[in-house]
């Protein structure tokens, strides 16, 4: 049955689409959407919506008379900075309604957005003008009271969107912690249960499992769309048919607000996401950008990012893991930090907080987030910024960071855990810049070690980290104390070395490690190269010592 353009508009909000003009009112009917075709004429559809793709409001008079010869409801135009005044005009004329879109939105998505809310309206009954939207809290509380148990909402990620607070109603640990996390906490039994829900079109029982409450669970969705569900903990499991026809009539009138919701929330997330690239590009637009995210222009602020680690995964897997992953960021720096920015760039999801965030609050998201995607997740916590103007500097310290974390399940570090080796990288590639540091005796080991396979460099490095003690350093490299000090003796004979010197042990240290990569990975192993003529004349000269 079709819709009205005001139910549409109500269950869409003012921030996709917005109502310019409508000659047969607002109650005009609109049953669906046509993407139009520019080498195809317009098929007859009473009462559709269409999407004029890639027409501006100046070309689109013409149009808007085909659209009302083809019985059209009307049209949606995005203006790309143009007036729409003569456009509007045009439809007035044609009895056509206008509509004009968020230009960032995708027309795809904007499809996608008018079909499920027509849908979500249809669900409803025509019989009324369509529930209020409200609150989801207040939504939760209401189903609560009506059905009987603890109620939540949860988007189709498990992510828990709203609960109800309603005094004298029982609960168990897993709503606990869900509510504690916002994320219904893991558990094997999960997976076959959604699955099962995600499939159903009516409300289910769920038994209780070791150590919970029994639930009745029912998917909400607007047409074929999946939009989330709603949980009712059966304390006594005694809750019986009105409770369940109750909680079927509420997951159609729970479709609008999720839609609603979700739509407030992806404008959101988008102007945010645009936002923060936009400090994070251009330093000179914190002035504009620190304001809108909440933030003073002069406030200290810092960068933390969050990084899947996905090897071998399916890409649009791994896609729609990495937008997963900017929501489940996202959500837990609204509930700690109000203001804040957060965007998905180049696979990366990048936070804007307030200088006091904690390493273990970073953490600690990365945790949640590795638990909920079940995929390696890393995370980093750049340098404090002293200002909005330097947050590009922050971020460059968190990428820094990310690339020093060796791939694991959840790597998290702040850039002071890694300073020193994040200097030496650093220092690596500027190297080039101080032709000194490729002169002299450092270069001539490596050369050596590598012509004569021989291990200097490595007895060089070992015996400086062991702060110059012979017997550490021996047993760091696997060899007895006496060919570790034959190597310093021969090292400084070749090489016309003085290890007594601490500039001489400086610099030479600090050309080796270059001479690694300055990330502490260096090519291990020489001093195992028994085959060597090196370990060969090594073995015969300390025979006798």
């Amino acid at each position: 049955m079709p819709s009205s353009l005001r139910h549409l508009c109500d269950a869409l909000g003012p921030s996709p689409v917005r109502l310019v003009t409508a000659p047969r009112g607002a109650e005009g009917r609109v049953s669906g959407t046509l993407v139009y075709e520019p080498r195809s004429p317009l098929p007859r559809r009473d009462d559709a919506l269409l999407l004029a793709v890639g027409v501006p409001p100046s070309e689109a008079p013409p149009l808007v008379d085909a659209a009302a010869a083809a019985g059209l409801a009307g049209i949606v135009v995005k203006q790309y900075g143009e007036p729409v005044t003569d456009l509007a005009l045009a439809a007035e004329k044609a009895g056509v309604a206008l509509l004009t879109a968020d230009d960032d939105l995708a027309w795809q998505q904007l499809d996608a957005l008018v079909t499920s809310a027509l849908a979500a309206v249809a669900g409803t009954g025509q019989g009324t003008a369509g529930p209020d939207i409200g609150d989801l809290f207040s939504l939760a509380n209401a189903i609560a009271a009506a059905v009987g148990g603890a109620t939540a909402i949860e988007d189709p990620y498990q992510r828990i969107l709203a609960y109800s607070t309603l005094r004298g109603q029982e609960i168990d640990e897993e709503r606990r912690q869900g509510i504690l996390g916002l994320h219904v906490p893991y558990a094997p039994i999960n997976v076959p249960q959604y699955r099962e829900l995600a499939r159903a079109t009516r409300v289910l029982r769920f038994a209780a499992s070791p150590g919970g409450l029994a639930r009745l669970a029912v998917a909400v969705r607007a047409g074929s769309e999946l939009l989330g569900s709603i949980w009712v903990v059966d304390a006594h499991d005694d809750l019986g048919e009105d409770a369940l026809r109750t909680l079927d009539d509420a997951a159609r009138i729970a479709a609008l607000h999720l839609l609603r919701a979700r739509t407030s929330h992806d404008l959101v997330r988008r102007q945010r996401g645009d936002l923060l690239r936009r400090l994070l590009d251009d330093p000179a637009s914190a002035p504009l950008v620190g304001p809108q995210l909440g933030l003073p222009v002069d406030a200290p602020a810092v960068v933390a990012a969050f990084h899947l680690t996905a090897a071998g995964s399916d890409d649009a897997l791994t896609a729609r893991a990495a937008l997963q992953l900017t929501d489940l960021v996202s959500l837990h720096c609204e509930a700690h930090y109000s203001h804040h920015g957060c965007a998905l760039i180049d696979g990366t999801v990048y936070a804007l907080l307030p200088a006091d965030a904690h390493r273990d609050f970073v953490a600690d998201v990365a945790r949640r987030a590795h638990r909920a995607l079940h995929l390696p997740v890393r995370a980093a916590l750049g340098s404090v910024a002293p200002s909005l103007r330097a947050a590009p500097a922050s971020r460059r310290d968190a990428d820094t960071v990310l690339r020093t974390l060796a791939p694991a399940d959840t790597a998290v570090a702040a850039i002071d855990d890694v300073r020193p080796t994040v200097t030496l990288a650093e220092l690596a590639e500027q190297a080039r810049l101080i032709p000194r540091l490729a002169e002299g005796a450092g270069p001539a080991i490596r050369a050596h070690d590598a012509a004569h396979r021989t291990a200097y460099a490595e007895t060089l490095l070992a015996y400086f980290a062991s702060d110059s003690d012979i017997s550490t350093a021996a047993r760091t490299l696997n060899i007895h104390p006496n060919t570790c000090r034959y190597r310093l003796s021969r090292a400084e004979s070749l090489f016309h070395l003085r290890l007594s010197d601490p500039d001489t042990r400086l610099v030479l240290w600090l050309q080796l490690r270059l001479g690694e990569g300055g990330d502490g990975r260096a090519v291990q192993g020489a001093s195992r190269l028994d085959g060597g003529t090196g370990a060969r004349r090594e073995q015969a000269e300390t025979a006798c010592c």
